[in-house]
């Protein structure tokens, strides 16, 4: 009885596979085993409920749905990852209506109602929003998100929240630093980050040093009392170009400044005659270095002494003593070198300039200066 058993299953399975491989209808598979058409496709029926009770054997139809349903699921998970990092910045303090920005923001790449779903908000929130009309304060965010990037893009992208505030306040707005600095996030304008800079002084020499008249105190009253000087450098793809400024310590003004492919004494000297030049101090201006070789050379001092001027000089590998014309080099670096690929010496001196006489003195506002430019400084100093 057992061995009829099975070799009637072996016999059904032999038929069912005549079935799907021959190419024949079950008919004429019916034909050649001698069997009925209705237990052909009985044996077909079982087979059939036989496999799909299998693990690892599921028919091909179930397969492809379920990878069909796995793929659907996959994207679905896809799109809130997005859609959550675009979210990041519309979580802040700003209720629904911020999410609703996102949602009108991101709509074409994304399903509303996915958006919807992923950041808490309904559909019929969404388009009830979209149809209100803006609120005045949202006109006036408008207008000042405006002159807030005419004045991001003319500082070079420079600006942070506190000198773009009282950039906005001079020109008429009534606007706190919180509020600019919202526009500013919501809307990606980051001012640039100083970054460490790598000193050029060399100390090892045999010259005569000064006393260290300034002693960190670089306060003044008044312009041509107090100048602080120093040598920096820039990087180009011909080499090196070296920077020489002369700082008028009372409006932080770059008074005097020269460029060279040498880090040599004529540099310095070439800084100073263009700010003794342009400024003609009165006798008994304090003029304060490091100890660098080029400030400490016979010439240099020679045309200090000709035009009576004190000569201060920081303390050895003091960089503190001189901070003042270290903050303009950070600044420089910062908004204009690091910034920009130099392919020759003359690209640089070109941009330094512009930045030097176009922006740095006549424009920029410095937070020293009470949020105001070192000439407009000394214009008011002058009254």
């Amino acid at each position: 009885m057992t061995r009829q058993r099975r070799f009637t299953k072996e016999f059904e399975d032999e038929a069912v596979r005549l079935v799907a491989t021959s190419g024949r209808t079950q008919r004429a598979v019916a034909d050649d085993l001698g069997v009925g058409l209705s237990t052909l496709v009985r044996w077909i029926g079982r087979r059939r409920d036989r496999l799909s009770q299998m693990p690892g054997e599921a028919p091909q139809a179930d397969m492809a749905a379920e990878l069909k349903r796995l793929r659907r699921e996959n994207e679905i998970l896809r799109q809130e990852r997005d859609i959550l990092k675009r979210a990041t910045g519309f979580f802040r303090p700003g209720g629904k209506s911020m999410r609703f920005a996102l949602v009108d923001q991101a709509k074409k790449e994304f399903p509303v109602h996915r958006l919807c779903q992923v950041l808490g908000v309904s559909q019929s929130g969404y388009f009830a929003w979209k149809d209100r009309p803006a609120s005045r304060r949202q006109r006036d965010d408008m207008v000042m998100l405006a002159h807030v990037r005419s004045a991001f893009a003319l500082s070079n992208g420079t600006y942070g929240s506190p000198r773009m505030t009282r950039e906005l306040q001079d020109d008429g707005f009534a606007i706190g630093r919180r509020r600019t600095a919202r526009l500013m996030r919501e809307n990606g304008l980051r001012g640039r980050q100083k970054r460490r800079f790598k000193r050029t002084t060399d100390s090892e020499h045999s010259w005569p040093i000064a006393p260290n008249i300034i002693d960190q105190d670089f306060t003044a009253t008044a312009p041509n009392q107090k100048w602080g000087v120093d040598i920096s450098y820039v990087w180009t793809r011909e080499g090196w170009l070296y920077l020489a400024v002369v700082i008028d310590l009372f409006s932080r003004r770059v008074v005097g400044w020269a460029v060279g492919d040498r880090l040599h004494r004529d540099l310095a000297l070439a800084a100073l005659r263009k700010a003794l030049v342009m400024r003609r101090p009165p006798e008994g201006l304090i003029h304060h270095s490091d100890r660098g070789s080029q400030y400490c050379s016979v010439d240099y001092q020679a045309e200090l002494r000709r035009h009576r001027i004190r000569i201060s000089m920081s303390g050895k590998g003091n960089c503190y003593d001189n901070a003042m014309v270290e903050t303009f080099f950070k600044t420089i670096k910062s908004e204009l070198v690091w910034r920009t690929v130099f392919y020759t010496r003359a690209e640089a001196a070109q941009a330094i300039a512009r930045y030097i006489d176009g922006f740095y003195n006549p424009v920029r506002r410095h937070s020293a200066l009470d949020y105001i430019s070192p000439a407009q400084f000394e214009r008011t100093a002058s009254r």
